[in-house]
């Protein structure tokens, strides 16, 4: 195990930890349920991009908190609040949005861990990572509609991989809550547990990860995002490539190794 240590954000709602090469990410806002404000997006993108180009760090653990993930845009705020122009409203949600992008795209793995509700972008950001998990009080929840608005944050490319076009179209449409239980059976999450086991168990799923082998984790994951518009030829032919690139690798030798003295391996990423 590696040691802690928290690193400075700029901003007392984004928290930065790096543990056991996990970086832990929390949205700190529980007051007002970990909104995604205009002066939050920033940070956490800049941040997100900090874990994606660490080599140190093996696994991205986002949570928010308190009792709430994510509550998204911070409708209070958009209707009182003076707004920007519009175009430069269009480029900050452009940037701050690919937020997502990050996290799906990142070589390495990622978890998140919801206490409560994930609404509106909180709800993208979630559905963004690989793996989610999720306390029985949780529930997921589009919100667009009931605001007027047609949605961001990837959220709906995210939800119809996941779910397909009929089911992102009910729930996008309907605006209704998601419990816990029904994300699970849905697929939006991957395990479900109490509120008090929530934190420890996501954490002993992201130090599992974090233990991993890193090349093979990585070239595991874009073949995952890959196979969501290549056609299975083209996957077949990728797989066969980095499979003999990754059995040139330390760590497969490492692997190996470990297999015949039945020990667990050390992966160094190399």
């Amino acid at each position: 195990m590696t040691g802690a240590r928290d690193i400075d954000t700029g901003s007392e709602k984004v928290l930065f930890r790096i543990e056991d090469r996990v970086a832990i990410v929390t949205l700190n806002d529980p007051e007002n349920r970990n909104p995604l404000g205009y002066d939050t997006r920033p940070v956490l993108r800049e941040t997100i991009d900090r874990v994606a180009q660490d080599d140190a760090v093996r696994c991205l653990l986002l949570t928010g908190a308190g009792d709430a993930f994510c509550a998204g845009g911070n409708a209070k705020a958009m209707a009182t609040d003076e707004q920007p122009p519009l175009e430069e409203r269009v480029r900050g949600i452009r940037f701050e949005s690919e937020v997502v992008a990050v996290i799906h795209e990142m070589a390495k793995p990622s978890i998140a861990a919801l206490p409560g509700p994930a609404a509106g972008a909180g709800f993208s950001l979630a559905l963004a990572c690989d793996l989610r998990i999720a306390a029985e009080s949780a529930f997921m929840l589009t919100a667009f509609a009931r605001l007027g608005l047609p949605g961001d944050f990837g959220g709906t490319w995210l939800l119809t991989q996941l779910v397909g076009p009929s089911r992102a179209r009910e729930i996008y449409f309907s605006s209704r809550r998601v419990p816990a239980d029904e994300c699970e059976r849905l697929g939006l999450v991957n395990r479900v547990v109490s509120r008090d086991a929530l934190e420890s168990e996501a954490m002993a799923w992201a130090r599992e990860l974090a233990a991993g082998p890193p090349v093979a984790f990585r070239w595991m994951k874009d073949n995952l995002n890959r196979a969501l518009h290549s056609d299975l030829r083209t996957c077949l032919r990728e797989e066969a490539e980095r499979q003999c690139w990754a059995a040139e690798t330390e760590d497969f030798k490492e692997a190996t190794q470990a297999f015949a003295a039945k020990r667990p391996p050390e992966f160094r990423g190399r």
